[in-house]
C-alpha cells in the first residue's frame, strides 16, 4: 500500500498538524508590525529612493522639498519694522514731540566736529552728481549681462525717491540746524545715497565671488554720507534716519527680485 506523503516540516512534526511558519524566517510580504495587514520588507529597511526619504507637510505636495520656514515671517517683520520706525520718526518731527527735542539737542552738539574737508567730502557722497553715476554704471553693467527686470526695478526705486521725499519736505517744513529755511525732513541727500548705493550693490553682487562685499560697501557709503551731513550741520540726525527707513522700504522689491533670480539660477541644470 502506498503511504500518503507527509507534509513538509521538521523532524518532530506529526501528520495531523498543518505546516507552521518557523520563527526567524523571512517572507517577502507578511503582516505589518502593527497588525495592519499591509506588506512590508522583511529586513525592516526603509526604501532606498529619493522620494521615500522626503517628508511632506499639510501645505506641501508629496515628494517635494518643504520651503524654508520663517522666510515670509522674516520679510513681514522687516517691512513692519521699517514702516513703524519711519511712521514714528515722521510723527515725532511733525508733532514736535520729545524725540524731536532730543534730536535737535544732539544735532547741535555734533555740528562742527571733525575735519572740515573730510566731513564735506562725506556729505558730498549724497549729491546726485556722485551717487547717480554709480547707479548708472551698475545699470549699464546689468543690462549688458542680459538682465531686464532688475535694472528696471532699480531705476524705478531711484525715481521714487524724489516723488516721496519732496512732498514730505513741503508738508513737514522742518527748519535746518543752521538756518531758518524749511524743508529738511527727510534728507534728500541721505535718501539719494541710500537708494543709489543700495540699488547698485544689489545689481552687482551676483557677479562677484564675494557677493557680501557690495552690500557692505553700500552700507558704509550710506553711513558715511549721513555722518557728513550731520557733522557739517546740513541736517538733523532724524532727517538722516528717516530717509534710511524710507529707502529701506523702497529697496525691498529689488532685493526680492535678486533673491528669486539666484534661486532660479541654482535650479537650472548645467550642461
Amino acid at each position: 500500500m502506498r503511504e500518503t506523503p507527509r507534509p513538509q516540516g521538521t523532524a518532530g512534526d506529526t501528520g495531523s498538524e498543518l505546516p507552521q511558519h518557523r520563527p526567524g524566517c523571512a517572507f517577502a510580504h507578511t503582516t505589518g508590525a502593527s497588525g495592519s495587514g499591509t506588506p512590508h520588507r522583511s529586513d525592516g529597511r526603509s526604501p532606498h529612493t529619493p522620494r521615500g526619504a522626503r517628508h511632506t507637510g499639510p501645505t506641501v505636495r508629496p515628494g517635494t522639498t518643504p520651503p524654508v520656514p520663517g522666510r515670509t515671517a522674516l520679510l513681514f517683520s522687516v517691512v513692519s519694522g521699517l514702516l513703524a520706525l519711519f511712521a514714528l520718526t515722521t510723527w515725532q518731527i511733525a508733532a514736535d514731540g520729545p524725540l524731536r527735542s532730543l534730536d535737535e539737542r544732539t544735532g547741535r552738539a555734533l555740528v562742527g566736529h571733525g575735519p572740515r574737508w573730510l566731513t564735506e567730502f562725506l556729505a558730498d557722497l549724497g549729491n546726485t552728481q556722485v551717487a547717480l553715476p554709480v547707479l548708472g554704471c551698475a545699470l549699464v553693467w546689468s543690462l549688458v549681462r542680459g538682465e531686464r527686470r532688475a535694472p528696471v526695478t532699480a531705476a524705478l526705486t531711484m525715481a521714487a525717491v524724489p516723488l516721496l521725499v519732496v512732498p514730505l519736505k513741503d508738508w513737514i517744513a522742518r527748519p535746518g540746524p543752521l538756518t531758518d529755511a524749511t524743508g529738511y525732513y527727510p534728507s534728500g541727500h541721505a535718501a539719494t545715497a541710500a537708494a543709489a548705493y543700495g540699488a547698485a550693490a544689489l545689481l552687482l553682487a551676483p557677479y562677484l565671488r564675494r557677493s557680501w562685499m557690495m552690500p557692505v560697501a553700500a552700507v558704509l557709503l550710506t553711513a558715511a554720507t549721513g555722518i557728513g551731513l550731520v557733522l557739517r550741520g546740513y541736517h538733523w540726525p532724524l532727517d538722516v534716519l528717516g530717509s534710511w527707513f524710507l529707502c529701506g522700504l523702497l529697496l525691498i522689491p529689488l532685493s526680492l527680485s535678486r533673491r528669486s533670480r539666484r534661486r532660479s539660477s541654482s535650479r537650472t541644470p548645467s550642461c
